[in-house]
């Protein structure tokens, strides 16, 4: 049975968005209607971003429309063998989502990590994610070097992921850390992304000794999901610290 997740959070949080409406009246980040309690979305076009829905590859979440019954890999998929166990994105590609996300990266509006965690969170409705839930799984923010984050102040997935802390009741734990920096990859192929990633994560101090208390499995967290290599490579160095298995959650496919 799906997932049912647990409710808004409490009251004083609510509290605190009603007092910030009216000192910073918001605005909905896609159409510019008005809003209130917080959000950046307002309802109409928060229904009509689309969720990622079957049927869809089972390993990576590429959405494939059409008639296909029961659960496939896709043709990209079928013959890698990944570190993690699946990739659960909550969306399908689109600019709308794609212009938020850029605008919490390189914008600084923190105001959107609400709405982006809270889209992240319709991804737990997937079945395969209840052991996660159930045995309190650890959510891991994919890092970012010191040297970007020195620049940018925060790290978009760690933000993404408290929010989504929130609506799962599931602990975040800066369990990675990037040692190297390996820049911007879009335009790299798959190939050139793996072999420019090899070796750029660490398990942190923290990771290491936490990991003997979730040693079933943790939730790698990132904002959008291309190619799967950092996400792979992260989960790489998750399990050789001792985290058995890997699921990971983003807020859109790539």
């Amino acid at each position: 049975m799906p997932l049912t997740l647990p409710p808004e959070p409490s009251r004083r949080w609510r509290w605190l968005d009603r007092v910030l409406d009216v000192l910073y009246p918001p605005i909905c980040a896609v159409c510019r209607v008005g809003l209130q309690d917080g959000r950046a979305l307002c309802d109409a076009c928060d229904a009509d971003l689309p969720r990622l829905t079957e049927p869809f590859c089972q390993s990576c979440g590429e959405a494939f429309p059409g008639q296909i019954e029961g659960s496939f890999d896709c043709p990209n998929c079928h013959k890698l063998k990944f570190a993690f166990e699946f990739a659960r994105p909550a969306t399908v590609r689109d600019d709308r989502i794609l212009d938020l996300i850029h605008r919490l990266k390189y914008g600084r509006e923190l105001h959107l990590a609400k709405d982006l965690g809270r889209l992240a969170a319709d991804s737990f409705m997937d079945p395969r994610l209840a052991p996660a839930v159930a045995g309190k799984w650890p959510l891991v923010p994919v890092p970012l070097h010191r040297k970007r984050f020195q620049h940018r102040h925060f790290n978009q997935a760690e933000e993404i992921a408290r929010v989504l802390s929130t609506h799962t009741g599931l602990p975040l734990l800066k369990a990675l850390q990037r040692t190297r920096a390996t820049g911007h990859q879009t335009s790299l192929t798959r190939t050139q992304r793996l072999e420019n990633l090899r070796g750029a994560f660490a398990i942190t101090r923290v990771g290491r000794r936490r990991s003997l208390d979730f040693p079933e499995g943790a939730v790698l967290v990132d904002d959008v999901l291309t190619t799967g290599s950092t996400v792979d490579e992260c989960a790489k160095t998750l399990r050789r610290a001792g985290f058995q298995k890997i699921h990971v959650v983003t807020v859109m496919r790539g």
